[in-house]
């Protein structure tokens, strides 16, 4: 298939994903690093995975700090698509910058956001459901996609779907978006079936989106098209932006409003939230071993599971431990276990308060 006329990736390429530390680092973020050992990072799969639908029109928003490892590698994309943010404002104020940029270049424009740092299986059916998804935003909806659920989580946000949208092969209204449930809640989700997992995946006209986003929050809006048409503001005006998630700042009023659509994903996905959600996606050890990523015979385990990671090149031994974590980066030990996985991220904060800022 051809890629879509008008149709604009943009990738918001940010955040630190704490509780993947000491790996991903706020220098060294998830979406730059190699976590599935194809020999391509989070974010250079991003790209392979968008190309057939957007050909060269890829924009990537990340901060100044991360700007030059991101150009190196994607040495293809211009570096008028690579738009550096001079401090995090959450998605919002990323995915609207680069929206505004593309209006007043053609105010027709289609724009998808997809996260830097998913995994997403089965491309044929993710183009499917893109094209789909532009399709339907074409007519003035914002639409997302929402992942078929496999399981009750509690991690994600959800999105309850409405009626059919006629003509369409699969979307429907959306009635609103949920927080995270707790355990019961999302099992009632599970059951029910008209439930999507919230993956962040907007499809949308560049020009609704900023109108949409007028209406709730008109200085933010304003304030975005006025850096579109005058690149020169963007040191002195970036901070005083407001802060707030796409999801918070127009996606749940629309929904409420009737104009938010969602196109169902039937393929596999996964944001990469913790070690346990990497052991799972790792091919599994034929010795039924932990799952190793890196250098195997870095690696001796007797009668134990979970997951090691020899960063440091010195062996890492394990012995009687199930569902065990290992995460040595040689500047830094990590070991947990894959139900405490989620817990990560608070020795971060405790490092932080501590003042170990080299470490995190």
């Amino acid at each position: 298939m051809t890629a879509i006329d008008g149709f604009w990736a943009v990738v918001p390429a940010g955040g630190a994903g704490t509780r993947l530390w000491p790996l991903s680092r706020a220098g060294a973020p998830k979406f730059l690093l190699d976590l599935t050992g194809t020999g391509r990072t989070l974010l250079q799969g991003t790209a392979d995975r968008l190309r057939p639908l957007v050909g060269d029109r890829l924009v990537v928003v990340t901060g100044t700090r991360h700007a030059s490892a991101v150009a190196a590698q994607l040495p293809g994309l211009p570096t008028t698509q690579l738009m550096a943010e001079p401090s995090p404002r959450d998605s919002m104020a990323a995915i609207g910058w680069a929206a505004a940029v593309l209006e007043a270049r053609d105010p027709s424009a289609v724009v998808g956001s997809f996260a830097a740092d998913h995994l997403i299986g089965d491309q044929v059916a993710f183009e499917d459901c893109v094209r789909e998804a532009v399709e339907v935003a074409r007519t003035g909806l914002l639409v997302t996609i929402g992942i078929e659920p496999t399981y009750a989580a509690t991690g994600f946000g959800y999105i309850r779907a409405g009626s059919a949208l006629p003509g369409r092969p699969t979307a429907r209204a959306v009635e609103e978006f949920v927080e995270k449930p707790d355990a019961s809640t999302a099992a009632r989700y599970l059951a029910e079936g008209a439930y999507r997992w919230n993956a962040g995946m907007f499809v949308v006209r560049a020009s609704v989106l900023l109108d949409l986003l007028h209406e709730w929050h008109p200085d933010l809006a304003s304030g975005l098209r006025a850096l579109a048409a005058d690149q020169a503001l963007l040191e002195q005006s970036w901070d005083g932006l407001t802060k707030i998630a796409i999801d918070n700042a127009i996606a749940e009023p629309a929904a409420a409003a009737g104009r938010v659509a969602v196109v169902p994903g039937t393929f596999a996905w996964d944001d990469i939230g913790d070690f346990a959600s990497l052991a799972g996606l790792l091919p599994p050890p034929a010795d039924g071993g932990p799952t190793v990523l890196g250098d195997p015979d870095l690696v001796v385990a007797v009668d134990s599971t979970g997951l090691v990671v020899p960063g440091s090149g010195r062996v890492v031994s394990v012995v009687g431990l199930d569902d065990v974590v290992v995460i040595d980066t040689g500047d830094a030990l990590l070991v947990t276990t894959l139900e405490r996985a989620q817990d990560v991220k608070a020795v971060v904060d405790a490092l932080k308060a501590a003042g170990g800022s080299d470490l995190t």
